[in-house]
């Protein structure tokens, strides 16, 4: 953990605990709604780090998780048969997203970081929820897909548009769940890949990154008893006023 920070130009034993506080809070997020680890994880460490380290931390929180959730549904098959084009998108977007700023770096990435943010916080209050037609969708997939990938690598925050893209479609409830954790899990796999063929996710980020792991399983199962209490609507809309709050905080002090 101490290399990492060192190697990032940050300090070791504060940083260190602000990265487990960090992923303890983006774990009780997820534990509850079933979603977020990367978007609280990404938006936090963002005051601190730019994107792309802090993306580089949350590959092995991320990948546990994601896999983790999408292991729980029954239709895996079915939903990778389905959604292919969109899961191959976000892996040439990804890539091709990584590769073009490893050599031109992107300008103010912690304000497109708060932008991101803003823009879905806004659209998860506003409550909006398209809709994707059985004919358009495989026209739309690839497209949703490689857009995805490249707000992921510009960013590290894979859920514009992947999010409403799949809440678009209008699937039930526990293949929502699963989708969203396929397409996480493939989203993580290409960053990881993408920042390691880079030379971004070295042995030392990859040590942080798996330390990384215990306060976010036990964020998931700390939110997974306050489910039982809390009604998820309400922590929802908590979270994303939160998150709203946070981008904005990111976008006006960059």
């Amino acid at each position: 953990m101490e290399n990492f920070f060192t190697l990032s130009g940050l300090g070791s034993r504060e940083d260190a605990a602000l990265v487990c506080l960090t992923f303890l809070l983006a774990g009780i997020v997820k534990g509850v709604i079933g979603l977020g680890l990367p978007t609280v994880a990404i938006g936090l460490l963002g005051m601190v780090m730019t994107p792309m380290e802090a993306a580089a931390l949350l590959i092995v929180p991320s990948l546990v998780t994601n896999v983790w959730q999408l292991a729980a549904g029954k239709n895996l098959a079915l939903l990778l048969r389905r959604l292919w084009p969109m899961l191959a998108g976000i892996c040439v977007g990804t890539w091709a997203g990584v590769y073009v700023l490893a050599m031109e770096p992107v300008r103010n990435a912690t304000a497109w970081l708060g932008a991101a943010l803003m823009v879905y916080a806004i659209a998860g209050l506003a409550s909006f929820r398209p809709s994707v037609s059985p004919w358009a969708e495989p026209w739309l997939s690839a497209p949703a897909g490689a857009v995805t990938g490249i707000v992921t690598a510009a960013t590290g925050v894979f859920v514009i548009p992947a999010v409403p893209y799949l809440q678009a479609l209008n699937l039930q409830k526990d293949d929502l769940i699963q989708a969203l954790g396929i397409a996480f899990t493939v989203s993580t796999l290409a960053l990881a890949a993408g920042l390691a063929l880079e030379g971004s996710f070295r042995t030392s980020v990859a040590e942080a990154s798996l330390i990384a792991v215990v306060p976010a399983l036990a964020g998931m199962f700390a939110g997974q008893l306050i489910r039982r209490r809390v009604r998820p609507a309400v922590f929802r809309a908590c979270f994303l006023a939160g998150l709203l709050a946070l981008g904005s905080y990111l976008l006006l002090t960059t």
